[in-house]
């Protein structure tokens, strides 16, 4: 039996993620696992890769083959250059933490209330004049 490492695909029509699966040459994509070592989401910036280091060297060494797109994330991750021996890529790049905002009070803001808007609804004008119309009409 050929064992194959490759993608599981999962997700939305236009927003696909992939779980790196280790399975039978013969199952279909998103057919019956043997087990899951890592999951991939392209569509993030920068995109998110983890893949289980211990499992990908486990099923490398007893023969599993991975499939091309597979085969360049591993490169990516350095586990494909830790199987055949050579020396380890650049690291990844990871997401910055976002920042926090700063609250009002730390921007200055003064808690002081401006008065009422200028211009009113539209509806609330109709009625006055509507009012000041029939007002008219009667004396």
């Amino acid at each position: 039996m050929a064992v194959k490492i490759k993608l599981k695909r999962l997700g939305k029509i236009r927003s696909p993620h992939y779980r790196i699966v280790v399975a039978d040459s013969r199952t279909r994509r998103d057919g019956r696992a043997i087990e899951e070592i890592g999951k991939y989401h392209p569509t993030y910036h920068p995109s998110i890769i983890e893949v289980d280091a211990d499992r990908v060297a486990y099923w490398l060494g007893v023969g599993a083959q991975p499939t091309e797109p597979v085969l360049a994330i591993l490169k990516k991750t350095g586990d494909w250059q830790k199987f055949k021996g050579e020396p380890a890529p650049a690291p990844l790049l990871t997401a910055e933490p976002k920042k926090a905002r700063p609250s009002f009070e730390a921007l200055g803001g003064d808690d002081e209330g401006k008065g009422e808007a200028i211009t009113q609804k539209k509806k609330a004008e109709k009625k006055d004049e509507a009012a000041a119309e029939s007002e008219s009409a009667e004396a």
